[in-house]
């Protein structure tokens, strides 16, 4: 259950010992002795396989009976279980790959950019002679950011594109490939496919940074307004719909039916955390 991998964690350079993400403040010091000289590095750490037990424990939790059932929720969101699929992304010129778990395999044909975690182990491999300046100056920024600060869904999005390109697995589209401080390498694993028709952080990411935004499902039951709003890719639409825009096989299907029909969202076990 447990093993010894590297991990990026706060250090407190004062104190000399690894800070929980809820003892950095927001102004980036340290809750206990108040220092600022509080940083992101990655250090060898024990890990507890998490996702391997997801089920046994989110049923042992409901044996609980004198616990708050906010406790319990609060436990049941960190187990983070999910069921989907993951999925790798090559990239032009390389032989290394990106792969991403998605609980929406099925939105892969409206994936049109990727995002990684400025963390992530191929971060420096990608980036290219041109970006490396740029790149290199928002990784730093963003090891000063508490999670917290790096996942507010209000914030201010960022982000700096490495110069290098993906191929979307489905339709063999070139997809630029963008750092991004709002993906965390602690969940799921630290890269995301961006589908900004149908998800609100990567709709906003999108309009920022004037990327593509491809819409794969048909508003159902939207106004005729917002309807053509989402299929000119002005508006985002998170909720179920009918495909559009994918294969042949898939295209006229809702949800429900891609399901049954076409077995694409298979069930594996996931999790947000990666300990």
């Amino acid at each position: 259950m447990a093993y010894y991998d590297d991990a990026h964690v706060w250090w407190c350079n004062q104190c000399k010992i690894v800070c929980a993400n809820e003892e950095v403040l927001t102004d980036g010091s340290h809750e206990k002795c108040g220092s600022k000289e509080v940083v992101r590095k990655s250090l060898k750490q024990w890990m507890l396989r998490i996702p391997h037990y997801a089920e046994r424990l989110l049923a042992g939790l409901d044996t609980l009976t004198e616990w708050p059932e906010s406790v319990k929720e609060m436990q049941r969101n960190w187990i983070g279980k999910s069921t989907g699929a993951e999925v790798d992304f090559g990239l032009e010129g390389m032989t290394e790959k990106i792969r991403v778990y998605t609980t929406r395999p099925d939105t892969l044909f409206g994936a049109t950019y990727m995002v990684i975690a400025p963390e992530h182990e191929l971060t420096q491999k990608i980036v290219d002679a041109t970006h490396k300046k740029q790149v290199d100056e928002y990784i730093k920024a963003a090891s000063l950011k508490s999670d917290l600060d790096r996942t507010e869904l209000a914030k201010e999005k960022t982000g700096v594109f490495t110069g290098r390109y993906a191929i979307n697995p489905v339709n063999g589209k070139k997809i630029p490939v963008w750092i991004a401080d709002y993906v965390l390498t602690g969940y799921g694993t630290g890269a995301i496919m961006a589908v900004p028709a149908h998800d609100t952080r990567d709709f906003e990411f999108a309009k920022k940074f004037n990327l593509p935004v491809d819409p794969i499902m048909d508003p159902a039951g939207a106004s005729d307004e917002l309807r053509q709003k989402v299929l000119r890719g002005d508006a985002c639409w998170t909720e179920d719909g009918v495909y559009i825009n994918s294969a042949n096989t898939i295209n006229g299907l809702d949800i429900n039916g891609l399901n049954k029909e076409n077995g694409i969202q298979k069930s594996s076990i996931g999790s947000k955390n990666r300990i």
